[in-house]
């Protein structure tokens, strides 16, 4: 407990010196008593009661006192509260490979129904933005506290080649600043070639190394006593970055504005098929350059049938986000993994303490207790 006015705290002095003067009063009072040579006459002049009712009245009236000196100096509690501020800007994956079926019925519709259930069960005052990415990412929904939006961007989700980790996380941050002061924007950094991808069996440099990059390479040390922003980044991917600045070279930006990073990789080891609908297609067959089923894209059932996966998540990689952001790293490979991710993924994402005064409570307090006081001296009074 704390107090706004402890200078005024001495008043609880006036409770014991109180009592000591009432006992004080009574012992003078047996000095100067009257002795009767008759006890029994004195029984038929003062009723009887018990002797500890009579000091009833006096005791509370002490209570009171002290109770009223505590609420003088204002008391105060320290209560843990979620931030009203707090943001949280969710990172999808929509690469082609997402339409890999490795689960029931591929990997993006169980991308979209566990994020719809992780939006729908945020606290009240959450507000929540969407990052979709493949070759490139884009703010889908800026932070909102409606909900009807996200699961709607969610449902409208179509897949796109490329996998742009780094710039997902970029993007995320010029959101959040959006909404929190303490965030600063991005901006504009350097990207690499339009062409920079990676296929099967391929490997690639990081842009961090390329002739002419200036964005940074090695990390700062994550935050300290100032700890991290109430707003988190929930990156999913099934992938490796293809495109864009590297996933690692973009963390010193997140550490920088002491945004949390927390990373989950989806999706099996081995390679699957690649199945999609005419919807998560979005209507662009040049999303894949690859062949098409008998269905076609707008034949109704799987739109596209072709090829395998191309690339599995990059799990090392996504958990040194995690790590140097203070994050967390997550792998799932089914449904069931993944919802049980999300529900496990930080809700209340910082709370912080404030105080609360409670003088209103002690003031009732000693006023009941001084009505208390004055109930018991008139019910047991000695006279009629």
């Amino acid at each position: 407990m704390h107090f706004a006015w402890a200078f005024l705290l001495p008043l609880l002095l006036l409770a014991p010196v109180v009592a000591g003067v009432y006992v004080w009063s009574l012992r003078r009072r047996r000095k100067q008593a009257v002795k009767y040579s008759s006890v029994a006459l004195l029984r038929t002049v003062i009723p009887s009661r018990s002797r500890w009712r009579r000091h009833v009245p006096a005791a509370l009236l002490i209570a009171c006192l002290a109770v009223l000196a505590i609420a003088s100096a204002r008391p105060q509690v320290s209560q843990d509260v979620p931030t009203a501020r707090t943001s949280i800007m969710l990172a999808l994956d929509v690469s082609r490979s997402m339409c890999a079926t490795d689960v029931d019925p591929n990997r993006i519709a169980v991308e979209q129904k566990a994020a719809k259930e992780f939006v729908n069960k945020q606290v009240a005052g959450t507000r929540m933005g969407l990052i979709i990415f493949a070759g490139t990412a884009q703010l889908a929904v800026a932070p909102t506290r409606d909900r009807s939006a996200l699961n709607q961007a969610i449902d409208n989700l179509s897949v796109a080649n490329g996998t742009a980790i780094g710039a997902a996380i970029l993007k995320s941050l010029d959101a959040l600043s959006t909404v929190n002061p303490d965030v600063k924007p991005v901006g504009d950094i350097p990207t690499p070639p339009s062409d920079f991808n990676v296929g099967p069996g391929d490997t690639f440099t990081p842009f961090s190394d390329q002739p002419g990059d200036t964005t940074p390479t090695t990390a700062p040390t994550p935050p300290g006593q100032h700890g991290y922003v109430s707003d988190i980044v929930v990156l999913l991917t099934d992938g490796a970055n293809t495109r864009g600045i590297a996933p690692l070279d973009a963390v010193p930006y997140a550490i920088d504005r002491r945004v949390r990073v927390y990373t989950i990789g989806f999706g099996t080891t081995d390679p699957a098929p690649l199945a999609c609908t005419a919807a998560q297609l979005g209507g662009d067959d040049s999303a894949f350059g690859g062949s098409f089923g008998p269905g076609g894209v707008n034949g109704g059932g799987l739109g596209f049938r072709g090829g395998r996966s191309p690339l599995r998540a990059d799990l090392p990689t996504l958990q040194a986000i995690a790590d140097r952001t203070g994050g967390k790293s997550y792998a799932a490979q089914d449904a069931g993994q993944l919802q049980k991710v999300f529900s496990g993924l930080p809700r209340d994402v910082t709370v912080q303490k404030q105080k609360h005064e409670i003088t209103a409570t002690f003031a009732v307090i000693g006023a009941l207790l001084a009505l208390a006081a004055v109930a018991a001296s008139i019910r047991w009074s000695p006279y009629p």
